[in-house]
């Protein structure tokens, strides 16, 4: 019998690896997985220079004004104001405007042609997605009631998928890949259901001329789609205008990024070989990159230093505090956890495939890193420096309880499954 060298059957793998079609649902895992360890380094270097003597430089960078325009209070209608915008500004309302652009890719390709694309798929994660966005905000509202710190009760309803998929790459094959998919579809509807509360709840007075004006430029985006225009050029000088007009509606800009995102074209151009030649896969993937690499751990660095220097030991128990911690730590796994057992008690659907009740659990838990979004609501909810110190401190204590013990879970499920098989094979035996 003749052995094919070695050296052949490694470049034949290497081969197939590379030329193999790509899903892009796996192509997303891999690149978030990786883009949330790039930004656990970003929040990291944020807290130490934040606490270091760059502080000063760090906060005054941030809060200087580049040229190009600006929009009134929100509390006074919108308007453009020529006078500039802070580069945190442009941080979080015009790179994060390409964040929302991706998420709402993601969300469309996902429910039209992925794993939210039959109800049969989208009930465990929808269920999962909802009432971990439910119980974490009753733990807020509850520490909160009666004061106006409730304006934050969205702050612990959000989920990190870069930061949640990045711990799961850090455990490596101790997590079967089901589950990655059950927290990417869970995150991905966890991104749509912060998209419309900021949309429902963080929204002042409008300026209603800009807002129709952005409206009927998403129809006409609406029409090059209907029209079968796979050409992306219209689609993104478009988007940049709708984006532009939705800062001065009063809306919150980055929405614009979800609009122009679901006008994108999913299906693949005449004579394309299948879809991941359409527009919205080209997008995705030119983009994806860009914002797991660059913008969001930009925006983490931007937004995570938060500075210990005179801070008391009494903030640690304040509502804001409490209110986001345990929204995020023990809110969301009791959600998710809670109504994924009750489905499955009542035979409505499955666990995961190949993965145990303890996993499942371990991924509850992981749910409840909430960095980038949490951080990106509690500046809508909050103008002032002391709330935004106590939402830094609530989002990374509740985010880092999460993380680890989401970790140590998952790492005792697997060693107990390995003992279990170990068990069933000498049994065997």
């Amino acid at each position: 019998m003749n052995e094919q060298p070695p050296t052949e059957g490694v470049l034949e793998t290497i081969q197939h690896v590379i030329t193999r079609p790509q899903s892009a649902l796996r192509s997303f895992v891999r690149t978030e997985s990786a883009g949330g360890i790039v930004l656990m380094l970003a929040a990291a270097a944020a807290i130490i220079v934040a606490n270091s003597p760059l502080r000063e430089a760090y906060e005054g960078f941030l809060h200087t004004y580049v040229g190009g325009f600006s929009y009134a209070a929100r509390g006074q209608g919108g308007g453009l104001d020529f006078h500039g915008l802070s580069v945190l500004h442009w941080i979080n309302d015009g790179l994060m405007a390409i964040f929302f652009l991706l998420v709402g890719l993601e969300v469309k390709r996902e429910m039209l042609d992925g794993q939210l694309s039959t109800w049969e798929r989208r009930t465990l994660p929808g269920a999962a997605a909802a009432a971990g966005m439910i119980v974490p905000a009753v733990i807020f509202t509850f520490f909160n009631m009666g004061q106006p710190t409730v304006d934050g009760w969205a702050i612990p309803a959000a989920t990190d998928i870069a930061f949640a998929l990045g711990v799961l790459a850090l455990l490596g094959k101790r997590v079967p890949g089901s589950l990655k998919v059950f927290l990417t579809a869970v995150a991905v509807i966890d991104d749509l259901g912060a998209i419309v509360i900021i949309a429902l709840f963080y929204t002042a007075q409008l300026n209603l001329a800009a807002l129709l004006l952005a409206a009927a430029l998403v129809g006409v985006l609406a029409y090059l789609n209907k029209r079968n225009v796979n050409n992306l050029i219209p689609y993104l000088v478009i988007g940049l205008v709708v984006w532009v007009l939705t800062l001065a509606s009063g809306i919150h800009a980055t929405l614009a990024g979800v609009a122009v995102a679901l006008t994108i074209p999913l299906k693949p151009a005449p004579g394309a070989p299948d879809d991941v030649s359409s527009p919205l896969h080209r997008l995705e993937h030119a983009i994806a990159p860009w914002v797991a690499f660059l913008i969001v751990p930009i925006f983490g660095f931007a937004n995570a230093g938060l500075s210990f220097e005179g801070m008391e030991a009494s903030m640690l128990i304040s509502p804001i505090v409490l209110g986001i911690a345990l929204g995020l730590f023990l809110g969301k796994q009791i959600g998710v956890f809670g109504i994924v057992w009750l489905l499955e008690k009542f035979d409505i659907v499955d666990y995961p495939v190949n993965a145990s009740k303890l996993q499942v659990y371990g991924v509850a838990l992981l749910c409840g890193i909430g960095f980038t979004m949490s951080l990106f609501i509690g500046n809508l909810a909050y103008s002032t420096d002391l709330y935004l110190d106590e939402v830094k401190l609530g989002v990374l204590g509740g985010s880092l309880m999460s993380g680890i013990v989401g970790a140590l879970v998952l790492s005792l499920a697997r060693n107990e499954r390995r003992r279990d098989e170990e068990k069933e094979a000498g049994a065997a035996a």
